[in-house]
């Protein structure tokens, strides 16, 4: 997508991410996940404070196009890749790979090493195609529910 612009999360993007995560998670993720587990996920959409609490710890690109944020990725100090969403109907378009070379930019300024993250089904097929791979399968608990995510890792200097 030649549209799409990637600049750093600003506060004023929290009720945007927040509705790409909820809308992400309840609208492209039914192939792997039931509608209970989606619902223990994503109950609601984030109320922002908390939200914000997330975010802002974390160096966060969004994604917008024509002026609306499409998409949001962020990471930890420690290298965690925390959080990582498209809209629904721009998973597949290019939109993860661009902010995803913009974390990953920012990673090696930073001088990490490695990558991680607790990858869904879906991010996981994501980040298999960029290199990644899964340490470990495993359930987690969401609001009472199980959930499989995988654990995975990218080791960076390996990739120069």
């Amino acid at each position: 997508m030649t549209d799409v612009r990637i600049r750093r999360f600003r506060d004023a993007d929290a009720a945007a991410t927040a509705r790409v995560f909820y809308d992400t998670v309840h609208h492209a993720t039914q192939d792997f996940y039931d509608d209970a587990q989606r619902k223990a996920w994503a109950p609601r959409v984030p109320d922002l404070e908390p939200w914000l609490a997330r975010i802002r710890p974390q160096t966060a690109f969004v994604a917008e196009r024509n002026g609306k944020v499409i998409g949001f990725m962020t990471l930890r100090g420690d290298g965690y890749i925390d959080l990582a969403y498209v809209a629904p109907d721009v998973v597949g378009k290019g939109v993860a790979k661009a902010l995803y070379d913009a974390i990953l930019a920012d990673a090696g300024n930073a001088g990490l090493a490695r990558l991680t993250s607790e990858a869904s089904h879906l991010a996981r097929r994501f980040f298999e195609r960029q290199g990644w791979r899964v340490v470990e399968e495993q359930s987690v608990l969401r609001n009472g529910v199980a959930l499989t995510n995988f654990r995975m890792a990218f080791d960076i200097r390996d990739d120069r």
